[in-house]
């Protein structure tokens, strides 16, 4: 038996789900992963990434709702709430080009968050509803400790159906019911986020 303590760095993440058309006809917003991704290949997604650690300074229009943050506080040692809403929001902007935020100027953005100030908006955190953490199993050639965050599409600020500004990490972007969803190639944590939000 290999008794070789798993040393992969397990590393914070951030996950948004947008919810379209909640009270009439639920669909969510999912894409596919390349196939030569190192973590799920080929695996239909929510957006989300590491968090970076400029995540941790950038200005909040408005902060995630007190429970919110309190919830995420009890177990996220080492990692702020800002810092995991704040990378949930950036990845949604980098891999579907969707905006969260509120319309501002922001005269000195981190890197990278140049392109989403350029569209004249600071991230806006007090739409988010923290609904789920996840840790990686060890054994994976990369772990993470990811929080999924779920937020109403009447809150996106820009085109829902527009992802011309979105990075090439995620393809197929589209928004798909809870059963279509289902049917998709999916990891196994996120048929479980899925029925979380069911």
């Amino acid at each position: 038996m290999n008794s070789e303590i798993d040393k992969t760095a397990i590393r914070h993440a951030a996950t948004l789900i947008v919810l379209r058309d909640r009270r009439t006809e639920p669909r969510i917003l999912m894409g596919q992963r390349g196939a030569a991704a190192a973590f799920m290949p080929n695996k239909f997604v929510f957006p989300g990434g590491t968090v970076d650690p400029d995540d941790a300074h950038v200005p909040l229009a408005a902060p995630l709702p007190t429970l919110c943050s309190a919830r995420l506080a009890d177990s996220s040692e080492g990692i702020t709430p800002h810092a995991l809403c704040a990378a949930a929001i950036r990845e949604l902007w980098e891999e579907t080009g969707l905006i969260l935020g509120h319309l501002t100027d922001w005269q000195t953005p981190p890197p990278d968050w140049v392109t989403f100030a350029r569209r004249g908006f600071i991230p806006d955190a007090q739409s988010l509803q923290f609904v789920f953490r996840a840790i990686t199993p060890p054994g994976r050639p990369r772990r993470f400790d990811a929080r999924f965050f779920l937020v109403d599409a009447d809150a996106i600020s820009s085109d829902l159906d527009d992802f011309s500004a979105a990075s090439d990490e995620l393809s197929h972007l589209q928004w798909v019911s809870l059963a279509q969803a289902r049917q998709f190639d999916m990891p196994f944590i996120t048929e479980v986020v899925l029925a979380e939000i069911e």
